[in-house]
This record gives structure tokens, C-alpha cells and sequence, in this order.
């Protein structure tokens, strides 16, 4: 099976100061990941892929976010209200 990249989530540190950054590719144009080499995928056993191509629709945006909001409260144990 081909591996397929969907989600980044990155973290920098410097000089006391934490930055963190979460990408989730849902109706995202996948055309530009041709013009770089994404996180280092460079050969053909992987790809860049989005919840649109893995569901074969286009996906309400609301609705991913409110999924997703309850998926990572739930796992991370905390409240969003």
C-alpha cells in the first residue's frame, strides 16, 4: 500500500519562546505539493493527499472542524467551552 501524508504538526523552540503549527489537508489543492519536496518525501512510495481525494468528495469545512475540535479534546483531555 502507498504511504500518503494527509497531516503535518511541527514545533519550534528557541530562546525560551514555543511555536507550534497542525496542517490538515482537507479540500486542499494538491498541485502545489508538486512544485516542493514536502517534510523530505521525495521518492514515489509516498505522497501529499487531502480528506477530499481519500473520501472522493469535497468536505464541509464546518463540519471537519467540529470533528476535529471533539476528536482532539477528547484525546488531550480538555474543554473548549
Amino acid at each position: 500500500m502507498k504511504k500518503r501524508k494527509i497531516c503535518a504538526i511541527g514545533i519550534h523552540l528557541s530562546r525560551w519562546v514555543s511555536l507550534h503549527g497542525f496542517a490538515f489537508n482537507i479540500n486542499t489543492n494538491l498541485e502545489h505539493f508538486n512544485l516542493i519536496i514536502p517534510c523530505g518525501i521525495k521518492d514515489n512510495d509516498r505522497s501529499v493527499t487531502s480528506l477530499e481525494k481519500e473520501l472522493g468528495e469535497k468536505q464541509n469545512m464546518e463540519d471537519v472542524k467540529n470533528i476535529l475540535k471533539n476528536e482532539m479534546s477528547s484525546i488531550f483531555e480538555f474543554d473548549l467551552n
